[in-house]
């Protein structure tokens, strides 16, 4: 399963009239936080595969009509929900650790709370297939090569629980910026989780 991964930027391969006809196909769309809900409406509009999101920390995903906001049609918020695609089952955890007030910002405990939330199903899942979660998709950084420097990009310590508990085989994320002639976009962690930062947009296949 090839897998199409977009957050935090704006890029002109998706936001253009050629697309998707100018990448190779996917079978699934996954946004890893602050991107515009116009630019997630427009992808949904032109794929024929479900997008599936979670919120970052800049209130970026809401759409703008008669005076109110609303989010973007035709996606999925996966923010603290379950979704089941293919035989996989995926789970989304929006935000950042709390590094100041403002949307989007989370406690240590509102972390840890999301990442046990669905514990009663994917512990036992993980028991008899392996993998509790497939695909954990978080706008933070777990801890490691891919988290920021500094502490509004710190990785978020409930994301390696998570790992341990429902070891998913990937873990797509955004928020930090990846700097660098060769920046570091891909790891895999002492526990088999693959992760990858999703900045921009990726292609890749399910590990």
């Amino acid at each position: 399963m090839r897998l199409l991964l977009l957050s935090d930027q704006v890029h002109p391969h998706i936001h253009s009239p050629r697309f998707p006809e100018n990448l190779p196909s996917f079978d699934l769309v996954l946004a890893a936080g602050d991107l515009p809900g116009e630019y997630l409406e427009y992808v949904a509009t032109k794929v024929q595969v479900p997008v599936l999101f979670v919120p970052g920390n800049h209130g970026e995903e809401w759409v703008g009509e008669a005076g109110q906001r609303r989010r973007p049609g035709g996606v999925v918020n996966l923010h603290g929900g379950l979704f089941r695609y293919r035989g996989l089952l995926l789970y989304g955890i929006g935000g950042v650790p709390w590094y100041r007030e403002g949307e989007g910002q989370l406690t240590p405990g509102e972390l840890l709370r999301l990442a046990l939330k669905p514990f009663p199903i994917a512990f036992p899942r993980r028991l008899r297939r392996g993998h509790g979660v497939d695909i954990l998709l978080t706008h933070a950084p777990p801890p490691g090569p891919t988290a920021g420097g500094d502490f509004a990009h710190r990785g978020a310590s409930a994301f390696l629980l998570f790992h341990r508990l429902f070891r998913p085989r990937l873990h797509v994320h955004g928020h930090t910026p990846l700097l660098g002639a060769n920046p570091k976009r891909q790891h895999r962690t002492p526990l088999g989780v693959e992760v990858v930062h999703a900045q921009g947009y990726a292609l890749i296949e399910l590990p």
